[in-house]
């Protein structure tokens, strides 16, 4: 199945999109690759619709439009969900689902996405990890149950499992089936086996979290996961090139401080960079400043939309108010389903 459907999908060659959306305090973002594939990294507030979740998201969306006025836009009140927000863009079938690693907030809703889409493959991380819930828990106990059994049933099962490591060049991911690339341009470029035996040693995860580039035809964006110090020792060791003046940069864990060394942005050298939602005095906000860095977060703009085909690699929001503010000439794109905020390059 896996193979039939890279080939029949590689006949059609689509505008390649990227999304990254407004969910809660987690991460999930969407490719659009030019193959038809759609590859999405991790998720967070998915919840399978229902007539009921439908009107309440309606009157949500209403109250956000006239709620939004300058200061703080507080789209983080209003976060999206990735189900309804995939299906108001038809985007219907998913060709590989990534948990970058075991956090809840990247697999939260992981059970009703995974029924809704019933993705092709399925990349994770060789773990152990366990959790306890209690009834204070932000997330549900079956989320994390059914990441469990996909990720301790057979790797050949459906979905497929795979777990990669830096440096993989496999179809396709990184070359098309004729053995030519780019394939879908995307690169695995952390974590290593080292990484991953250290983190089962640690019970600490963070950084053996996947680090993916995609080599869009508009240029470089880089997915930095919940990655750490470590893994970005790694990356600048044996990826300089690779992550070197990249694009648009998805921040690593969120974009928080995370007690951290920043000095890799010294060579990322982002000419953008994407902020989930925290509290903004856990944002690192000072490390992009200091070295004159842009950066628009999830609680100014909503969800994030790039058009990757593009050289200039244009920025839609679909928050109306934030986008008008930054750029008065603003128009609704009815093909990205979002207001143009300004050109990335």
């Amino acid at each position: 199945m896996w193979s039939r459907q890279s080939r029949i999908l590689s006949r059609y060659k689509q505008m390649p999109v990227v999304h990254f959306l407004n969910v809660k305090e987690g991460d999930c973002s969407i490719i659009e690759h030019t193959s038809g594939h759609i590859s999405v990294i991790d998720v967070c507030n998915a919840r399978k619709e229902t007539p009921e979740s439908k009107i309440v998201e309606s009157i949500v969306k209403n109250i956000m439009t006239k709620a939004a006025g300058s200061g703080n836009l507080n789209q983080k009140a209003y976060p999206v969900n990735p189900i309804s927000y995939m299906k108001e863009r038809s985007l219907t079938s998913v060709f590989r689902f990534v948990a970058t690693h075991p956090d809840m907030d990247h697999i939260d809703g992981i059970k009703d996405f995974f029924e809704e889409f019933n993705p092709t493959n399925f990349y994770d991380i060789e773990n152990e990890k366990e959790i306890e819930f209690n009834d204070k828990s932000p997330y549900l106990e079956e989320d994390w149950k059914f990441y469990k059994n996909l990720r301790d049933t057979d790797p050949d099962t459906d979905p497929r499992r795979l777990t990669l490591f830096s440096g993989d060049s496999g179809i396709y991911r990184t070359k098309n089936w004729d053995g030519n690339p780019p394939g879908d341009a995307f690169y695995v470029l952390a974590p290593t086996s080292e990484m991953v035996r250290e983190a089962k040693e640690l019970e600490d995860y963070n950084d053996c979290s996947y680090v993916i580039l995609y080599r869009s035809p508009g240029g470089k964006i880089l997915f930095g996961g919940d990655s750490h110090d470590g893994t970005w020792e790694h990356l600048l060791k044996n990826h300089e090139n690779s992550i070197k003046n990249v694009d648009l940069l998805i921040a690593p864990h969120h974009g928080r401080k995370s007690d951290r060394d920043y000095s890799f942005l010294d060579v990322v050298n982002p000419k953008m960079t994407f902020f989930g939602n925290a509290r903004s005095e856990h944002l690192a906000y000072s490390a992009w400043s200091s070295r004159n860095l842009p950066y628009i977060t999830n609680n100014q703009a909503d969800c994030m939309i790039v058009n990757a085909n593009d050289e200039h690699m244009p920025i839609y929001v679909t928050n109306e108010t934030f986008a008008k503010q930054r750029n008065p000439k603003s128009q609704y794109s009815s093909r990205f389903k979002g207001w143009f905020l300004q050109n990335i390059k």
